[in-house]
């Protein structure tokens, strides 16, 4: 088992010991992720998907082997077979529910539509439920000087509170939504161990509660603004609405300025969740800090939004050298039944399917590059753990967590990190 460094380390190191203070650190950079990415997605094609258990293994030990508190980094002891062998656990709790659906087809339209919404209540509750499952299969496979984290509490519990909580987030229009996040933040880390010491969760609603609504106030803000312009341009005889908003510059510049608070808005109070609510984190005497700066989350949704414009206009390009090249006018027209497309061939419809994948394997790299090794970096390098000799005397507890809450969570693409 790995221990700490000596605590005679300079002060002005960022990534060891000052004094009691642990502090935080990510070695990994974008350049190693990005070869992991490409190599990983060339075998997804092949495998028909199937390497996909083997790519998430790899990032995890990625992401827990560079992120470094003092001087022992953390450990993932999860496999790709395990993923493998939960997520064909998970199909089977599918089975029922495609029957469902199909008993739903051969029924009337009210009967149908009152089945899929039933259906869509379930899966969104199974979410929560996975979403809390696969917490517990990824603290009790992560280790820290060699002592496992787990995860109490009933997943069920949480899935009926994230519920109820999502669904008065939504009749009072976003008000209570400081108060889900602080209730289900609860929930989780109340109930987080690190070997026999349990974590305590100190986070209050005034913690973020006026950071959201002030920019919830400014959004409407701005949508009155520019209802208002809207409304007021003149009526010009034989010019539509869109021509007269297009020729009043007002609407542009209010617009742009609501895009641009909007984004910035959501790095804010993403930024505020993070740092107020993990630092009131303790383990015993241990208290985590945690520093997220918004400029730098901010200039991530920037980047990261560039680079999807710039993708998004590749890829048009791209499809439109391979549509010119492919016989006739079979993609001319809005609709096209199955002999119209079956005349571009294998080799055309391979070729546009594969436009289409790499797009979208491309955007995914983006995400993954930009904003997932974004935050996770901000998010180390802005952690401390003050009064840290308190976790020497912490004795190793609890065991892995079983299969199937990680296949659950990957059918239903909940929970992946």
């Amino acid at each position: 088992m790995r221990r700490n460094a000596p605590e005679t380390m300079s002060s002005s190191s960022d990534d060891v010991l000052t004094g009691d203070v642990l502090a935080g650190r990510f070695t990994g950079g974008r350049w190693p992720m990005l070869r992991l990415l490409l190599g990983s997605y060339l075998l997804l094609l092949p495998t028909l998907g199937m390497y996909r258990f083997w790519l998430l293994t790899r990032k995890r030990h990625f992401y827990w082997s560079n992120t470094i508190l003092g001087a022992d980094a953390l450990e993932y002891t999860g496999s790709a077979l395990q993923l493998l062998f939960g997520f064909l656990m998970a199909l089977l709790v599918f089975i029922p529910l495609y029957v469902f659906f199909f008993y739903l087809s051969t029924r009337d339209r009210d009967v149908a539509l009152a089945g899929y919404a039933l259906a869509a209540l379930f899966l969104f509750f199974l979410s929560g439920y996975a979403a809390y499952r696969v917490r517990r299969f990824l603290l009790t496979r992560t280790l820290w000087r060699g002592i496992r984290f787990s995860q109490g509490g009933s997943a069920f519990a949480y899935a009926v509170r994230r519920l109820i909580l999502i669904a008065l987030s939504l009749v009072t229009l976003g008000l209570t939504y400081p108060f889900q996040v602080l209730f289900l933040w609860r929930y989780r880390y109340a109930n987080t161990w690190y070997g026999d010491r349990k974590c305590t969760f100190d986070g209050r609603w005034r913690d973020i509660g006026p950071v959201f609504h002030f920019h919830q106030f400014a959004w409407l803000a701005l949508l009155v603004a520019l209802f208002y312009l809207i409304g007021s341009l003149p009526d010009s005889p034989g010019t539509s609405a869109m021509e007269r908003m297009q020729n009043d510059p007002r609407i542009f510049w209010i617009g742009g300025i609501g895009v641009f608070y909007f984004v910035f808005s959501l790095a804010h109070i993403r930024a505020t969740i993070f740092s107020r609510f993990l630092s009131s984190l303790r383990f015993g005497r241990a208290r985590v800090k945690v520093r997220v700066p918004t400029l730098a989350l901010f200039g991530q949704y920037v980047v990261h939004g560039l680079l999807f414009v710039v993708l998004s206009t590749i890829f048009l390009l791209v499809f439109g050298i391979v549509a010119t090249n492919l016989p006739g006018d079979v993609l001319a027209g809005r609709q096209a039944d199955l002999s119209h497309i079956l005349q571009l061939g294998w080799t055309g419809m391979g070729a546009l399917g594969l436009t289409y994948l790499a797009w979208l394997a491309f955007l995914a790299m983006a995400g993954e590059l930009v904003l997932r090794v974004g935050l996770w970096k901000l998010v180390a390098k802005g952690t401390r753990i003050s009064e840290a000799a308190d976790l020497e005397n912490v004795r190793a507890r609890g065991e892995e967590s079983a299969l199937a809450g990680q296949g659950l969570a990957d059918a239903l693409n909940v929970g992946a990190y």
